[in-house]
């Protein structure tokens, strides 16, 4: 059996927990829950200034500081950016992953997102959350466990699928009190102010995080929120442990 009070983020690349969920898991920490942030890339095109191999170590060190903010943990998958594939090989990494961490909650990215390494690494998410109890799914070293993990999807880019239909949450958690944490996460993560420049015309990192932010926020009545939609398929948990464990700072729509 799993133990209680762990955390996973498993998003695509170093930086996105900071931007979708570090504010609710500085909550959590609160609240004495254990945090591990993971990304199945290891951020090798976040430079237009280093090679790949440089910016890969610059990047792990900057997902470990960022990570140690709440006391917790890094881990990556080691698939490169872009190339991020839902196969057997990666499956089997997240789902060991999984396994050695035993979180009760994971979140990972909108199923619906503006860049197709966010959908893969959510469906890698989903599937390994689901299959962590099944003995023929075999991960040396990591021995399966029961009951499925609680999975919340972050949302997705600007709150649009790529045709731009908007994706609302279903739940939102007043973070108000921790952006000041979710601030300081985000500015370990120093080398990508130059590359969303260059790549994306963002220039204002901190700026655009926090904007998202009161954007949520006011569909609530709060200064700022994070946005999640539960999975509630077959087989997941359904109720939601995010109000059991935030109460009044969790809203749901």
């Amino acid at each position: 059996m799993k133990s209680e009070k762990i955390v996973l983020s498993l998003c695509a690349h170093p930086d996105d927990a900071e931007f979708g969920c570090t504010g609710t898991m500085a909550l959590l920490r609160e609240k004495g829950w254990e945090i591990h942030i993971a990304t199945t890339a290891n951020g090798h095109c976040g430079s237009v200034e280093l090679d790949a191999e440089a910016i890969v170590k610059i990047r792990r060190e900057e997902a470990k500081k960022a990570a140690a903010v709440l006391g917790g943990s890094y881990h990556c998958l080691g698939s490169r950016d872009i190339f991020i594939q839902y196969d057997e090989p990666m499956l089997l990494k997240a789902t060991e992953l999984i396994r050695r961490l035993k979180p009760t909650i994971v979140f990972a990215p909108s199923p619906a997102c503006y860049m197709i390494d966010h959908e893969m690494t959510s469906k890698i998410a989903q599937t390994a959350c689901f299959i962590c109890g099944i003995p023929n799914i075999k991960t040396p070293g990591a021995e399966p466990f029961d009951p499925v993990p609680y999975l919340y999807y972050l949302d997705a880019m600007e709150g649009k699928d790529i045709l731009g239909n908007k994706i609302k949450p279903s739940i939102l958690v007043d973070i108000s009190k921790k952006i000041d944490v979710k601030e300081e996460m985000l500015c370990c993560h120093a080398s990508q102010r130059n590359w969303l420049m260059a790549h994306h015309g963002i220039d204002e990192y901190i700026i655009s995080m926090k904007a998202w932010g009161k954007k949520r926020g006011q569909l609530i009545g709060v200064a700022f929120a994070e946005g999640f939609r539960q999975h509630l398929g077959h087989a997941y948990p359904q109720d939601n442990i995010l109000k059991k464990e935030l109460e009044d700072l969790t809203h749901e729509l």
